[in-house]
């Protein structure tokens, strides 16, 4: 159904139409067509396994899964995979109007786009928003999880349910993501898996002890699932530098934090956008491998 929006009481009722849901079982099991990609004692692909070149993926007429996708640098990497010919399903939690204004300007262009909502603090939305996005789209090719909550805490002052739905959409919901996404990537041959990290789990914020950490993690599944799921899906990470400003920052903290950067300027949600279109479409040789967009700030 060419451009057709998902209201959020429509996410709930997907499961009682009984679509086929994928419900992520764990990744060590077996599933269809594994037995065509040889594995040794780990469970891994030999690195001598390979896929033939015509069923790498071109992304014209693809279907993209952005998580997050409704504002700031979501919204630029929906923007940018739609111009390079995906379909896009948007998602949201809460930020339902700037969802729908997406959408309207996406299909303006001629391509198909839908909003769904999910609350990726709860792991059991996640296999109806994948279930929603299929019966939707019909399939889902590139999973771009960028998604985050970014909010500050230290050890003293921890609050475990904060910590844990922060912990949750940052590290879980990736992973519950790449999980649920797997069966389809295999039916289909190919699938991109980009997340987005940042570039300072290196250099760890004070203050940010469970967005670090959450972050850190997220880099650590990449070149995990990227291992696991070869040669089917490449499965790489972008991890931007100052892009967009916390919209509550002060000018004074802006200009100190740009004193740090190299190439003395924020970044834009464009630029990160365009290394994601890079990586879901002309990287099928790369995988397992942590993108910094950040303008040499980690070298300082």
């Amino acid at each position: 159904m060419r451009g057709a929006l998902r209201e959020p009481a429509a996410l709930p009722g997907i499961a009682s139409g009984r679509p086929r849901v994928c419900r992520g079982p764990a990744l060590a099991a077996r599933r269809p067509g594994d037995s065509d990609i040889p594995r040794d004692a780990d469970g891994c692909p030999p690195a001598t396994a390979s896929l033939p070149v015509e069923k790498r993926m071109e992304l014209n007429d693809k279907v993209a899964l952005v998580t997050g996708g409704a504002r700031r640098v979501g919204r630029a990497i929906a923007l940018e995979l739609a111009r390079a010919g995906c379909d896009v399903a948007v998602h949201y939690h809460t930020s339902q109007e700037q969802a729908r204004e997406l959408v309207s300007i996406i299909q303006n262009t001629g391509r198909r786009a839908w909003c769904f909502p999910a609350d990726l603090a709860r792991l059991d939305e996640i296999p109806l928003l994948v279930s929603a996005v299929t019966q939707a789209a019909g399939r889902i090719d590139v999973l771009v999880n960028n998604a985050a909550v970014f909010r500050p805490d230290t050890p003293e002052s921890f609050e475990s349910r904060a910590a844990l739905d922060q912990t949750t959409v940052n590290l879980l919901a990736p992973m519950a993501l790449a999980v649920a996404c797997w069966p389809l990537f295999q039916r289909q041959t190919c699938g991109k898996i980009i997340n987005v990290t940042d570039a300072r789990i290196d250099q760890p914020m004070s203050g940010y002890m469970s967005y670090t950490s959450g972050k850190a993690g997220l880099a650590g599944l990449t070149r995990w699932l990227a291992r696991w799921m070869a040669p089917v899906v490449q499965v790489n990470a972008v991890a931007p530098g100052v892009a967009v400003f916390p919209e509550d920052l002060d000018q004074e903290t802006r200009a100190q934090v740009i004193g740090r950067v190299p190439a003395a300027r924020p970044g834009t949600p464009e630029e990160i956008a365009r290394v994601v279109r890079f990586l879901a479409a002309e990287a099928d040789f790369v995988t397992g491998q942590i993108w910094r967009v950040d303008g040499g700030r980690s070298l300082v």
